[in-house]
């Protein structure tokens, strides 16, 4: 990892042992491997959270051009709507009219019968939106 080789890790370790003398030396090694392991477990945390941080600001950034491509698409529907062109009415079936027996004594009827008006569908892109 820091190009140490096992030379160098044994000359550290016969300095150590003459420093501090072999009553000590065990204490020692004891702490410092302490030291290190709370080292490496606060700096593994410290990189976990901005990696947390990284993939939420990510998250969040996404979920903002989603929502700004969809407004974006709801504005063009509004401003060109695309005019649907206009279905022709269904064919009504003649009837065929046949005569009347002769105890009726109702004429039948001469105005032809109205025809139903089409409501517009509630999304039809001509009429303007409405509020909510």
């Amino acid at each position: 990892m820091f190009g140490i080789s096992f030379s160098e890790l044994l000359l550290v370790g016969l300095v150590a042992l003459l420093v501090l003398g072999p009553e000590r030396l065990p204490g020692a090694a004891r702490t410092a491997g302490l030291w290190i392991g709370r080292l490496k477990r606060s700096f593994n945390a410290i990189k976990q959270e901005v990696e947390r941080e990284i993939g939420a600001d990510e998250i969040r950034r996404q979920l903002h051009n989603e929502h700004i491509l969809s407004l974006e698409q709801e504005t063009r529907k509004i401003l060109s709507p695309v005019q649907e062109p206009a279905k022709p009415a269904p064919p009504v079936a003649e009837q065929s009219i046949a005569p009347a027996p002769a105890a009726q004594t109702e004429p039948a009827p001469t105005e032809p019968a109205p025809t139903p008006v089409a409501s517009p569908a509630p999304h039809d892109p001509t009429l303007p939106p409405r509020a909510p």
